[in-house]
C-alpha cells in the first residue's frame, strides 16, 4: 500500500494547482486528501477529535439557518463553501507528520508553482507598464492566478514566505536553500509590484514579529536588522515601484475622501466601513438567529436601499469581516462558537520556535478575518485551512514530543 504521506503530498500539490488554475481540481484534491488521511480510521474514533467536533458545531449553526432562509440557493452555496471544515481538520488530525524529505518536496513544489504565478502576473506589467500604472490610480489590479483574486493570491504568497522561513532549518542541501531563497526574494518583489494591501500588510507584520522573536531568542543583531529593514523597504518600494506608488497615492485619496464624509460606496475601504455599520444594525435586531445565511445579501441590499441608496450595486457588500458575516447569517451564538473554535488551538502554543510561527500564522489569519468575509469563498477557505492546519500539525507534533 502506498504511504499515506506520499499521497498527501501529491494531493497538496494538486490543491495548489487547482487554487491557481481550476476550482474543480482544488475541490477534488481537497476531497482526496481528506479521504486518504481517514481511510483506515474507524468513524467512531472521529468523535475523539474534540476540536473537530467544535468546528462541526459552528458549521451546523450555519446549516440550521436553512429553516429561516428564504433563498435556499444562496444558503446551499454558503454551506457548500464550508464543507472543507468538515473534512480537512479531521484529515490533518490523522495525517502522519511529514518527514524532512517530504517537507522539502512540498516546499520546493509550492515554491515553483507560486513563482510561476508571480511571473505570470508580473508579465502583464512588463508588457504594458504605462497602462497598469494608470489602472492602479483607480485601484484596478494586475491580473493574478487565481483569476480576479489578488487578495487570496497575495495572502497565500505571504503565508508561503512565513512557512519557508519556518521550515528553513529542516531543508537539507545548499542548492535547496538557494532555490528557496530565490523564491522568497521573487515573492517579496512581486508582492510590492502587485501592491495588494492584505499581502503587504501581512508581510510587514510578519517581518516585525520575526525581528522581535530573534531579539528574544538572543539573536539581537539579526533581529534588530530585520526590524530596521522594514521601514527602509517600505520607503524605497513606494519611491521606486510604480504600481505601489500609485497604490499609495490612491490610499491618500481614500483617506481624504473618508475625512470629507464620502459615502458613495465607490471607494473600497470606505465601502467596508459602510458594510460594518449596516451589518451591526441588522445583527442588533436579530442577534440570536441572524437573518439566515441564504438571505444575507438580500438583507444587506435592503439596508443599503434604506440608509445608503446612493451606493451602486457593485458597492453593496456583505460585511467585510468574517465574524460579522457569521453573526449576520446565523446569529451571535454561531459567531461566538466560531471564535472559540479559532482560538482553541492557542492553548497548544509554547515559548519556542514552533509556537512563535503558529502564533504568527494565527495572527495573520485573524487579520484577514477582520477585513474580509474570507470564508465565504472557496479560495479563502482553502488558503485559511491549509496554512492554519499545516502549521498546527507542526505545533502539535512538537508538543507531543
Amino acid at each position: 500500500m502506498i504511504d499515506k504521506s506520499r499521497i498527501a503530498i501529491f494531493c497538496i500539490i494538486g490543491m495548489f494547482a487547482g487554487f491557481l488554475v481550476s476550482r474543480a481540481v482544488l475541490s477534488i484534491s481537497m476531497f482526496l486528501f481528506g479521504i486518504n488521511a481517514i481511510r483506515d480510521v474507524h468513524p467512531k474514533n472521529w468523535l475523539k477529535q474534540k476540536w473537530w467536533l467544535f468546528g462541526l458545531a459552528w458549521v451546523a449553526l450555519y446549516a440550521v439557518s436553512f429553516f429561516w432562509s428564504d433563498n435556499k440557493g444562496e444558503w446551499e452555496s454558503h454551506l457548500q463553501t464550508k464543507l472543507p471544515f468538515l473534512l480537512l481538520p479531521l484529515a490533518f488530525a490523522y495525517q502522519p507528520v511529514f518527514s524532512r524529505q517530504q517537507l522539502k518536496t512540498l516546499t520546493l513544489a509550492l515554491g515553483v508553482m507560486l513563482s510561476i504565478a508571480a511571473l505570470y502576473s508580473m508579465s502583464f506589467f512588463v508588457i504594458d507598464p504605462e497602462f497598469y500604472v494608470k489602472e492602479y490610480s483607480v485601484s484596478h489590479m494586475l491580473p493574478t492566478l487565481p483569476k480576479r483574486d489578488h487578495i487570496r493570491c497575495s495572502l497565500a504568497m505571504t503565508l508561503y514566505i512565513v512557512w519557508a522561513v519556518y521550515v528553513w532549518p529542516k531543508l537539507e542541501g545548499r542548492n535547496v536553500k538557494r532555490f528557496v531563497s530565490c523564491v522568497i526574494a521573487l515573492l517579496v518583489v512581486y508582492l510590492h509590484v502587485l501592491a495588494a494591501k492584505t499581502g503587504l500588510a501581512s508581510l510587514y507584520l510578519f517581518l516585525i514579529a520575526w525581528g522581535v522573536f530573534l531579539n528574544v531568542a538572543r539573536k539581537k543583531l539579526v533581529g534588530l536588522l530585520v526590524i530596521v529593514v522594514v521601514p527602509v523597504i517600505i520607503f524605497v518600494a513606494v519611491k521606486t515601484v510604480p504600481t505601489l506608488k500609485a497604490r499609495a497615492q490612491y490610499l491618500d485619496y481614500t483617506y481624504y475622501m473618508l475625512t470629507h464624509g464620502d459615502e458613495s460606496g465607490n471607494i473600497g475601504d470606505i465601502a467596508r466601513l459602510i458594510s460594518y455599520k449596516l451589518a451591526t444594525k441588522s445583527i442588533s435586531e436579530q442577534p440570536l438567529t441572524g437573518v439566515g445565511t441564504g438571505d444575507m445579501k438580500h438583507e444587506m441590499d435592503l439596508l443599503y436601499e434604506q440608509f445608503y441608496p446612493q451606493v451602486p450595486e457593485h458597492g453593496r457588500l456583505l460585511p467585510h469581516n468574517q465574524f460579522l458575516t457569521v453573526a449576520l447569517g446565523a446569529g451571535l451564538p454561531a459567531m461566538v462558537m466560531f471564535l472559540l473554535w479559532f482560538a482553541a488551538p492557542l492553548r497548544l502554543v509554547r515559548k519556542n520556535r514552533q509556537g512563535f510561527f503558529f502564533l504568527v500564522v494565527w495572527a495573520l489569519l485573524l487579520f484577514q478575518l477582520m477585513i474580509e468575509p474570507v470564508l465565504e469563498v472557496q479560495f479563502g477557505v482553502f488558503v485559511f485551512l491549509y496554512f492554519f492546519l499545516l502549521q498546527m500539525q507542526e505545533l502539535k507534533s512538537n508538543v507531543a514530543t
